[in-house]
């Protein structure tokens, strides 16, 4: 059997991220993905700048990465009541599709001394020593940043997340409107649900529609919001996938078996957003692989020293949202203030916080709303 330091379960931007963190780290590290690149992911592409950094600290070199797709400076949010709210943002997005993202970073892995090959990992055995996959080679640490449907969690127990924890979304692609604004749009039918739209900058955007499998979520059904939402666009490519909420997250176990991304339940519950949480808790993982047998410890200990007060807040934001009502409030308040705009892009996209500016304006519109006239 081949042996290596790491082996990294997925090449997606949680596998390429942790590839080039343990390379920074001297271990000698195999990707293996079931696919090979470049593959198509359903995501809705959109890279949040935070994400950027990441690999930009781990020594890739971005510019390469987001080569061909131009930043997106604007946001438009729409609330549950129909109220909007469009800005510039911070630092724009960039919009790269998977089949493009993926590759890149991972080829920026390769070149940093990771080697790739195509295997389905099928089963994992955890020894005092190291970890065996399928009988065919042992590692020190494995990073399973296999996404959604994870085999390396299965593999450790770990549960699935539970419907009211699990949200499903369909994505295609169509021409786009605005080529400098992402769109997002929510609704108070089926709610908790939203929409978006996120150009690409070849004259098409990624669109999609999102909701929680606990509210009986079908195809149809995801299809009849997609067109409510987005009246008029004509989606090609449409596929669905599901989306393990950080608010069902598990907590990460002993030992050296470790989880990223989407396989550790790292979506945003706001947004569905995961590619900022899968290269930092890729990043994260590489790192702690350096630790073997407490490589499980030092990696929860890092995902909460980074994440934790965010996941936190998100959370708390999450059950917030649950009244329609409190979203529109909190729309209001980032109608009328640049920096709640902010703070709400942050919270959403990145490691933002629900901050005590945020709440006092959404508290300030609700006043004003209720106040007789």
């Amino acid at each position: 059997m081949q042996a290596f330091d790491v082996v990294v379960v997925g090449g997606g931007p949680a596998g390429a991220a942790a590839a080039l963190a343990a390379r920074r780290h001297g271990a000698s590290v195999l990707v293996v993905d079931r696919a090979d690149f470049p593959r198509d992911k359903v995501c809705g592409d959109g890279v949040a700048p935070e994400a950027l950094d990441v690999l930009a600290a781990l020594g890739a070199d971005v510019e390469a990465i987001t080569d061909g797709f131009p930043a997106v400076p604007r946001l438009r949010l729409t609330s549950p009541s129909g109220r909007t709210v469009e800005r510039t943002m911070h630092r724009p997005a960039v919009v790269v599709p998977r089949a493009v993202l993926d590759g890149r970073v991972l080829a920026a892995a390769l070149a940093a001394g990771a080697r790739f090959r195509r295997h389905t990992v099928r089963r994992l055995s955890p020894g005092p020593d190291g970890v065996d996959v399928d009988g065919e080679l042992t590692a020190g640490v494995v990073v399973g940043a296999d996404g959604a449907e994870s085999v390396v969690r299965r593999a450790l127990g770990v549960a699935a997340n539970r419907p009211d924890r699990l949200a499903v979304a369909i994505r295609g692609y169509a021409r786009a409107g605005d080529p400098g604004v992402q769109v997002i749009t929510t609704t108070d039918q089926r709610w908790p649900a939203y929409a978006w739209s996120f150009p690409v900058g070849d004259g098409r955007a990624n669109v999609g529609y999102g909701e929680l499998v606990s509210g009986g979520a079908t195809r149809a059904g995801l299809l009849e919001g997609l067109h409510r939402l987005l009246p008029g666009v004509a989606p090609e490519g449409l596929r669905a996938h599901r989306l393990p909420l950080s608010t069902g997250r598990p907590r990460q176990p002993d030992g050296r078996v470790l989880l990223a991304g989407d396989a550790a339940s790292l979506i945003n519950p706001m947004t569905g957003e995961g590619i900022f949480y899968a290269v930092l808790s890729g990043a994260l993982a590489g790192a702690a692989a350096a630790h073997g047998a407490g490589a499980g410890a030092v990696l929860r200990a890092a995902l909460a020293d980074r994440l934790g007060t965010h996941l936190r807040h998100t959370s708390a934001a999450s059950r917030l949202s649950s009244r329609p009502w409190l979203m529109d409030a909190a729309f209001g308040a980032a109608t009328a203030d640049q920096r709640v705009f902010d703070d709400v892009v942050a919270l959403g996209l990145a490691d933002g916080r629900l901050t005590a500016r945020t709440l006092l304006g959404a508290v300030s519109t609700l006043r004003r709303r209720t106040r007789p006239a």
